[in-house]
């Protein structure tokens, strides 16, 4: 039995603290690498934080971005079918691509169409999980090699906290960053890295972890009995102080007792920061996506208070496997989602902190173009959305393929081949965040494939960096 198996099914599941959980495996660990160049990250003014929404189970994501004119419309529309959203209820988007095409989003997606007319707002298009550059024919002749488990589930929502595609790691790109930059956040106690959802593997590094908290409970969550929330608990206080405060001989036993007690210092230091945090006029709606963005912004609101500069904050919105009812499940969805970043940067906005944080989705993968009857299927290449007041906002970037049944970049199926790699996608991000050149191979292994780190050009373009 591994130690975190141990730690996960007896210790902590007895204690019942999702923060002790994710706290006791590696609390305070999070340093820079040794031979690692740390940028410059000790001082308010230069806060950034990087929120991922992951919406897990592969959207179908040429429903939320559609061309909307002339033939372009109606190729979209003959290639989908049943599943095609009809012309007139698309919610028009400024924006025309060099081949004279222009946009649509998903009628549910008001709040989106604002926010990407104002310039807060962008898509990449056609983007996947790719180990080096692919194009259709070397795809078909086998000459280059595809992810691994390519239009699996697990491992496609691997990949994408990942971006290694070649092989199945448990170490994500947002740990890989605090591996490097934690260092710069004069608090050593919390992770730079503030998981919304729990464990996940986006923000485990090799020195790091996620901090995880509730919307739920409105911040972090302690040990029960410590709390002593109840009679029962009162009672049982005294038992559990004495237990942590006993010196141990056993190196396991005093490694675990100081780490329980740091986690509930941790949890203590925590719950007395967000209780500063000053009360927002922007009202959230009632659900868990904008419960957890609200968290988010409480939580940045107080950054002073936490004595952070860099943080990274991960949200799971699940339930995005619609093989069936596609239509009417993303009409509840994305219209959750496009409430949800509307909100937020309206709280941003209000907390003077919009230009540095940057909001991006990831999803497993898009999704077939043609209907299986009332859904589609699991695919590859799809579209993402980035807002901030840093991002270029009110643009489209990447190519949006041709719909067209065996086109340029249907490589089967209606599955499109992604002429944008999720390494140029997340290297962007990694630079406005501030990982020095030298760094991103780190964060990103195979960047090499994709884009020159020393290049004075963006990999993409949709930051202002």
């Amino acid at each position: 039995m591994t130690r975190r198996n141990f730690i996960g099914s007896a210790s902590c599941a007895a204690m019942g603290s999702t923060t002790l959980l994710s706290s006791i495996l590696n609390l305070g660990l999070a340093n820079s690498l040794s031979g690692l160049t740390m940028s410059s990250v000790d001082s308010d003014d230069n806060y950034k934080a990087l929120i991922c929404i992951l919406l897990a189970g592969g959207n179908d994501s040429f429903n939320m971005l559609v061309p909307r004119n002339g033939a372009h419309y109606a190729q979209y529309a003959s290639t989908r079918s049943n599943l095609a959203i009809s012309q007139n209820n698309l919610l028009p988007i400024n924006f025309t691509d060099n081949n004279g095409k222009q946009f649509g989003l998903h009628p549910s997606m008001p709040e989106v169409q604002e926010l990407f007319n104002s310039g807060k707002l962008s898509f990449v298009s056609n983007i996947g999980t790719l180990i080096e550059p692919m194009t259709k024919t070397q795809y078909v002749n086998n000459s280059i090699p595809v992810p691994v488990g390519l239009l699996s589930h697990a491992d496609q929502i691997q990949q994408w906290q990942t971006s290694i595609p070649q092989t199945r790691s448990s170490k994500g790109w947002g740990g890989r960053m605090a591996d490097i930059l934690h260092a710069g956040n004069s608090n050593q106690n919390i992770s730079m890295n503030i998981s919304l959802s729990g464990s996940n593997i986006f923000q485990i590094g090799e020195n790091s972890t996620e901090y995880a908290i509730r919307a739920s409970a409105g911040g972090s969550v302690g040990i029960n009995v410590l709390e002593a929330n109840n009679s029962f608990d009162q009672v049982l206080k005294g038992g559990a102080e004495s237990l942590l405060a006993h010196q141990y001989q056993d190196i396991f036993k005093s490694t675990f007792k100081n780490k329980i007690n740091h986690s509930q210092s941790n949890h203590e230091e925590f719950s007395a920061a967000i209780t500063q945090a000053p009360q927002l006029t922007t009202t959230f709606s009632d659900n868990n996506v904008s419960a957890n963005m609200e968290l988010i912004a409480k939580t940045i609101a107080v950054r002073s208070a936490l004595n952070v500069s860099r943080q990274t904050f991960f949200v799971n919105f699940g339930g995005w496997d619609h093989h069936d009812n596609v239509l009417n499940n993303q009409t509840a969805m994305l219209g959750i989602v496009s409430k949800a970043l509307s909100e937020f940067q309206l709280a941003l906005e209000e907390l003077n902190v919009a230009d540095r944080v940057t909001t991006f989705t990831i999803s497993d993968f898009g999704r077939t173009l043609t209907s299986n009857g009332n859904g589609s299927d699991h695919a590859w290449g799809g579209n993402v959305m980035v807002m901030g007041d840093s991002v270029a906002g009110g643009q489209v970037f990447g190519e949006y393929p041709s719909l067209a049944l065996g086109g340029a970049d249907d490589v089967g199926g209606s599955i499109m081949l992604p002429t944008l790699s999720t390494d140029q996608y997340f290297a962007e991000l990694t630079k406005w965040f501030g990982v020095s050149n030298g760094d991103i191979p780190y964060v990103l292994p195979n960047i090499g494939n994709f884009y020159d780190v020393h290049s004075a050009d963006l990999p993409i373009g949709f930051m202002n960096i």
